[in-house]
């Protein structure tokens, strides 16, 4: 009988954990369609101004991802999840009431400190409550959360601002929030590692600067350009930052992130790997909206469900395919679906133009490509939790989804970048033609890069010095 309640209880904290992620990723991407109807309602304010709705959570989310880790192994990951939880649902209805962009700005960037604390914890609570031999599925059904609400922000968004306004965007927030405190607090069961040091204030300081110099860079591209004297200045600044926290980090005895982390292979190849992913994967889904909506002439809610395959894909497959990695390891899994990825982008290059023909032109496209992120974010998650040891999930787990943030952050930009600045149907193909071109270099690149990885699924967990590899 104890077995089949620590059963229940197993399914309850994943389904409350994968919740809390699909809720917190949605809203990177959800705001894109929602976007123009929030510059209706603020028209007084200067786009300029207004694009900080959009960059100002992904630039926090992805520079506090990492502390917020190290803390949540520390302080417990049962507290950080609720804590993050809280703070999250709380701005979302911030975000949904505010009479001003400025509070609104504001609210989205306590939002993203909220799920840079749930996250990290989220993985952490699913891998503490599954045994080894259970972990690659339960931690791509986690995974597969983030991937869906990656690819599903579009269509969501455009339903919810077509029926009910910009502000439901946030308030759809408050249900899960509300669900995932209120059953958090009776199911979730605490883990900490006390051992684990409180990370040097400085060191939080440097990393959060450092993140948040590239990712404004990057920001600067939509506007200025690559190229640009205040593009080059940021960039400069963020690779100074990062040479200086690197060495701040081998010398302080609290670090925020432990360097000895990256040399588990699995750790380091997921992260390189998430990161090209991440640039790839955001630039397909923006600009597959992009491209129904200015070269076919759909209308935003038709757009939304036109990509709508490749989520539900998404949802059906990476359960399985996480059961599938328990057997044979996630390696196979992860080339086999950047190949796809990959495959998706290059179908794309080829056949679609400027005749509508979605069943033969596009679908297509949009199954490969939902096969690729079923096999590869669900999947880069599971290797990086079995490889690392039990009282590192939480800095392991969020140096994943920075490395990921940051991928999708420069996707973004370059998508934008690329068709921005078209002025004809002719330039709007070409421009296409190149992020179709991105996805297949993002896919292919990231099969080269889990090559090197060991994802056999009987590999034993071990602590960071022992499991250290050259």
């Amino acid at each position: 009988m104890a077995e089949v309640v620590d059963e229940a209880r197993r399914r309850r904290t994943l389904t409350i954990a994968s919740l809390a992620t699909l809720a917190t990723f949605l809203d990177t991407t959800i705001l894109f369609v929602a976007f123009p109807e929030i510059g209706a309602t603020f028209s007084d304010t200067s786009p300029a101004t207004l694009s900080w709705v959009l960059n100002a959570y992904t630039i926090v989310f992805a520079a506090f991802l990492i502390p917020a880790g190290k803390i949540a192994d520390r302080v417990g990951h049962r507290r950080s999840f609720l804590a993050g939880s809280a703070l999250f649902t709380v701005a979302s209805m911030v975000c949904g009431l505010a009479p001003t962009a400025e509070l609104l700005i504001a609210g989205r960037i306590v939002q993203a400190v909220g799920g840079a604390i749930l996250i990290p914890a989220s993985l952490a609570l699913v891998m503490r409550a599954y045994p080894r031999h259970e972990l690659p599925r339960a931690v791509a059904i986690w995974g597969a959360a983030g991937a869906v609400a990656g690819a599903l922000g579009p269509t969501l968004g455009a339903a919810v601002v077509e029926g009910l306004g910009w502000r439901w965007a946030f308030f759809i927030n408050l249900p899960v929030g509300a669900y995932t405190i209120i059953a958090g607090r009776r199911t979730l069961q605490e883990s900490s590692d006390p051992d684990t040091a409180i990370p040097n204030t400085v060191g939080v300081v440097l990393v959060a600067a450092a993140a948040g110099a590239i990712s404004y860079a990057v920001v600067e591209t939509e506007t200025n350009g690559w190229w640009s004297s205040a593009t080059i200045g940021w960039f400069v600044l963020g690779a100074v930052l990062v040479a200086v926290f690197v060495a701040h980090q081998r010398r302080t005895a609290a670090p925020v992130l432990d360097l000895d982390l990256f040399r588990i292979r699995n750790v380091a190849w997921s992260d390189l790997a998430g990161l090209v992913f991440g640039v790839a994967f955001s630039a397909m889904f923006l600009a597959s909206i992009l491209f129904l909506t200015s070269v076919w002439g759909w209308t935003v809610l038709e757009a939304g469900f036109g990509v709508a395959p490749g989520p539900a894909l998404v949802a059906i497959l990476a359960p399985r395919l996480g059961s599938l990695a328990g057997r044979i390891g996630q390696r196979p899994i992860l080339v086999a679906g950047a190949l796809a990825y990959a495959a998706g982008g290059l179908w794309r290059v080829v056949a679609l133009g400027p005749d509508v023909d979605y069943l033969v032109d596009y679908f297509p496209s949009m199954l490969l490509t939902g096969f690729g992120v079923a096999c590869i974010w669900p999947q880069l998650s599971s290797a990086v939790a079995q490889a690392l040891p039990p009282n590192r999930a939480g800095i392991g787990g969020a140096s994943l989804q920075a490395a990921r943030q940051f991928g999708g952050t420069f996707g973004v930009a370059i998508a934008v970048a690329l068709v921005a600045g078209a002025d004809s149907l002719e330039a709007s193909l070409d421009a296409f033609e190149q992020v179709w071109w991105v996805i297949v270099i993002g896919g292919v690149g990231t099969a080269l890069l889990v090559l090197p990885m060991r994802t056999a699924a009987s590999a034993p967990v071990a602590p960071v010095s022992a499991a250290a590899e050259a």
